[in-house]
């Protein structure tokens, strides 16, 4: 990975078996994670400094992923986002691309399609 310390990918999804998934998904292909159940939790973490991308659902209980988009902006953060959803629609899609977020796909994910729409995150 290119981000300088960076080294983890961050995963904020409220379904545990998700989150499992996608975990299994970046570990198996040499990437470290975090996972964390609410945005909240994320953002009480160290990981908002030291992601090197995050994978986050839209539909989060709390702070939406699209929320935290926004906070993570407000607080010049850039750290690359990709979300992943089954709340797939224009709108979201649209809102997310126009604030900058990496990726946009659609549960459920292939595993190819992920792992690249990643790399080319961290490569930004």
């Amino acid at each position: 990975m290119s981000r300088g310390t960076k080294r983890h990918i961050a995963i904020v999804d409220d379904d545990a078996l998700v989150q499992e998934a996608l975990g299994d998904c970046m570990e198996s292909a040499g990437y470290p994670v975090e996972r964390f159940g609410s945005a909240e939790d994320f953002l009480a973490s160290d990981s908002t400094e030291s992601a090197a991308c995050l994978i986050v659902d839209i539909q989060l209980p709390g702070i939406t992923g699209l929320e935290l988009q926004g906070r993570l902006a407000g607080a010049e953060n850039r750290v690359p986002i990709v979300f992943v959803t089954a709340h797939g629609t224009n709108a979201n899609r649209d809102r997310a691309v126009q604030h900058g977020a990496s990726g946009f796909l659609s549960k459920p994910v292939r595993r190819e399609e992920l792992l690249n729409a990643v790399r080319a995150a961290i490569q930004d």
